[in-house]
C-alpha cells in the first residue's frame, strides 16, 4: 500500500510539473513595443508660437504609464527644435491618446508653413520627428525609455485658418 501511495504521489507530482511547464506557472508575459509618436494636429496661436497635439500610439499588447516625451521635431530641412514635455498618460494596449505642447519655431519653419497655407488641403509640408519616450509597462516596476522617429505631411485644414494636420 505504501509503494501504491508513493507511486501516486509520483504520478501526481509530475502531472503537476507538465502542467505548471505548459502554463509557465504565472501569467504570460505581454509584449511591449516602442510607441508611434506623429503629429496629428498644428495650431498657430496669436503670439507665433505653435501647438502641437502630439499623438502617442501604444503599440504594445500592455498597457504602458507613460511619463515624459523627449525629442526633436523637423519641418522640411529646416533645423531642428526640442520637444519636451512631462506627463502622465495611462494609454491601454493597442491604443493611443494625445497630449498638447507649446513650441517656439524657427523662422524658417515658420516661414515653410506660410508657404503651404494659401494651398488649401492641396498643400503638404514633410516633417520628421524622433526622440523618446518614457513609459512603463504593466508587468514592470520601473520605466524605460523607447526611442521612436517617424516622418509625415502637414496640411491646412479647409475652413479652419491657421490649423494643420
Amino acid at each position: 500500500m505504501k509503494r501504491l501511495l508513493q507511486g501516486f504521489l509520483l504520478v501526481l507530482l509530475t502531472a503537476g510539473l507538465i502542467v505548471c511547464g505548459l502554463t509557465a506557472c504565472g501569467p504570460a508575459k505581454k509584449s511591449v513595443f516602442p510607441p508611434t509618436v506623429s503629429i496629428q494636429q498644428l495650431s498657430v496661436l496669436p503670439s507665433g508660437q505653435w501647438q502641437l497635439t502630439v499623438r502617442i500610439q501604444n503599440n504594445s499588447y500592455a498597457e504602458m504609464d507613460f511619463k515624459s516625451l523627449d525629442g526633436q521635431l523637423q519641418i522640411a530641412d529646416s533645423v531642428p527644435i526640442r520637444l519636451h514635455a512631462v506627463f502622465k498618460r495611462d494609454i491601454p494596449a493597442l491604443t493611443g491618446d494625445v497630449i498638447q505642447l507649446d513650441v517656439l519655431p524657427t523662422a524658417a519653419m515658420t516661414q515653410a508653413l506660410q508657404t503651404i497655407s494659401g494651398k488649401g488641403s492641396s498643400g503638404r509640408l514633410a516633417y520628421r520627428i524622433g526622440g523618446s519616450a518614457s513609459a512603463k509597462p504593466e508587468q514592470e516596476d520601473k520605466p524605460r525609455d523607447f526611442d521612436f522617429k517617424g516622418n509625415d505631411w502637414l496640411s491646412p485644414v479647409p475652413g479652419i485658418a491657421n490649423t494643420y494636420r
